[in-house]
């Protein structure tokens, strides 16, 4: 059964890691990779990426990616969203802890941040606005 926008859109603030696919180009399956994302409902989505990564390199080149995240328990639920980059800037060390914060347990996101801002080679956030979704509630497992 396929759920309400009002589901959809709560059921993808939840944090679930997510499976990210972007167009991979010519003679090549879309790349599909998991990735944390911050969404509220009824705005747009952003995630955090390496500017020099190839899963950056291929938003940028595409314009849009898709997110999918699903459950099993209570019941199989799944939705996919997906749309194009509106936005692309520099992340700001307060967004790195905000997305941590989501799915990292209080104790260990001070840590974590420390290590990826002073490790990683910069962080970009790329926003995407929701235009076409699925979605599904499929009963108990």
């Amino acid at each position: 059964m396929a759920l309400t926008r009002e589901e959809r859109e709560q059921f993808l603030a939840e944090p679930h890691i997510a499976a990210l696919a972007v167009d991979a180009g010519a003679g090549r399956a879309p790349l599909t990779v998991p990735i944390w994302y911050q969404y509220e409902p009824g705005g747009e989505i952003w995630i955090l990426t390496g500017p020099n990564s190839r899963k950056y390199q291929l938003i940028s080149a595409a314009g849009r990616f898709s997110l999918m995240v699903d459950r099993l328990e209570p019941t199989v639920r799944y939705v996919s969203v997906e749309g194009p980059v509106v936005d692309s800037s520099p992340a700001t060390l307060d967004q790195l802890r905000e997305l941590s914060a989501r799915y990292l347990p209080a104790d260990k996101v001070d840590g974590y941040v420390d290590f990826s801002w002073k490790n990683h080679d910069g962080h970009q956030v790329l926003r995407m606005r929701p235009e076409r979704w699925l979605s599904s509630d499929l009963g108990q497992a």
